[in-house]
């Protein structure tokens, strides 16, 4: 009896050794696959807040300058020079605002 409980003890310590490294690689798998959703699902709601963002207030800030361009483009020559010169220092300002309240 002893020989077939030692033999009956080393058949489950085979399986078990064999059945554990694989049972860690697939946990490892898994892990990563979760990791990497959340990482997809992070990116989803960022770009949904970048879209709310533009829908919001940047959208309108657009459409105030596409509005300037246009201006621009119908009136005559001789003010354009001193339009686009404001749009460029309004960009400016703006490049140098735009930083500082993303520190904050």
């Amino acid at each position: 009896m002893d020989g077939d409980l030692a033999l009956i003890f080393g058949f489950i310590l085979a399986i078990v050794m064999l059945v554990l490294p694989f049972a860690y690689f697939i946990n490892q798998r898994v892990q990563e696959h979760e990791e990497r959703k959340l990482e997809l699902k992070a990116r989803a709601e960022e770009a949904k807040a970048d879209q709310l963002r533009f829908s919001n207030g940047d959208y309108s800030k657009m459409e105030e300058r596409v509005r300037v361009l246009e201006r621009i483009a119908t009136d005559s020559n001789h003010a354009l020079a001193s339009q686009i010169e404001e749009l460029r220092d309004l960009q400016e300002i703006e490049d140098r605002t735009t930083p500082r309240e993303t520190a904050q």
